[in-house]
């Protein structure tokens, strides 16, 4: 009974450490920003039809109407709340950005550990395409594959996560690396455990914790990534709003008579790309074991 009772306690103790942990950090005022940020646009996205006062391309007769009770943000030369049309973009550019981040990570995340993992000819010729990807600057090759595939929300978070995959893969391989130095890998192989069983045990969570702080960073590369390509009309279709569009849509002439057209929607791409980066060091300083002694 008594040893029972310690065995509980050895488990429970790391647990709540680590809950000890995620709640200090998360009470820090930077991370408690971004996640409040990041949480109140997901919702907004995910309720857009609920939360926006207007459709997304609803007219009204109101045309570069400024900010006021009936219009938060204004309207455009269209005539469409601007404070809608915000909401509606965070969906297309939150969920190309996922989109992407996902593309990117999963498809690095296979290329780097299968050529740290088995080494020779295919680490070879995998780290030799992560090279002439990264030789390339990484919007530079996302505008190329976009304008080669054609306009459309899966086709820009394509291209994209294309432009990811380099990152993804060289983080995945160096984990890997390390990890099958270690000597839990040299036991396992020892008792004969084949090739699925060590990268499912042990290569893959011991990958997972660095992966998942490259792609929280990688989420902000994406988003703005997206603005950009649709501000150079080889992202999102129009009919389909985004922030983005919004800023393509914001010529000077616009500006110059309704600023809250580009000021809107750039606020908005500003405060996630923020929170995301924030995101991405909360992430690296919970995960890292390297920095736990610093607490």
């Amino acid at each position: 009974m008594a040893t029972t009772t310690l065995q509980h306690a050895a488990m429970t103790l790391p647990r709540r450490s680590s809950l000890r942990r995620l709640s200090r950090r998360l009470a820090r005022p930077a991370n408690t920003f971004a996640v409040l940020v990041l949480m109140l646009f997901v919702a907004a996205a995910l309720l857009a039809e609920l939360v926006a006062p207007y459709g997304s391309n609803q007219p009204t007769t109101a045309y570069f109407a400024a900010p006021s009770a009936a219009f938060p943000f204004g309207t455009d030369n269209l005539g469409r709340d601007v404070f809608s049309r915000v909401i509606y973009g965070a969906r297309a550019s939150l969920l190309v950005g996922a989109l992407a981040v996902g593309i990117g990570t999963l498809s690095g995340a296979v290329l780097g550990i299968t050529t740290g993992y088995f080494g020779g000819a295919a680490d070879f010729l995998g780290q030799r395409l992560v090279d002439i990807l990264m030789s390339l600057p990484g919007i530079l090759l996302a505008l190329v594959i976009a304008a080669g595939l054609g306009a459309s929300l899966f086709n820009v978070a394509l291209a994209i996560g294309i432009a990811i995959l380099p990152n993804s893969a060289r983080v995945a391989r160096g984990s890997t690396l390390s990890v099958l130095g270690m000597p839990f890998v040299e036991a396992a192989r020892a008792t004969g455990a084949g090739h699925g069983r060590i990268l499912l045990r042990h290569v893959l969570p011991n990958v997972t914790a660095p992966l998942l702080v490259i792609a929280s960073v990688q989420l902000g590369f994406a988003i703005i990534s997206e603005a950009s390509l649709s501000y150079l009309g080889l992202g999102i279709p129009l009919g389909t709003p985004s922030w983005g569009n919004m800023l393509s849509g914001s010529s000077l002439l616009f500006m110059q008579r309704a600023p809250w057209m580009g000021i809107a929607p750039g606020i908005a791409l500003t405060l996630v790309i923020l929170a995301v980066n924030l995101l991405g060091d909360f992430l690296r300083d919970l995960l890292d074991p390297r920095l736990r002694g610093r607490e």
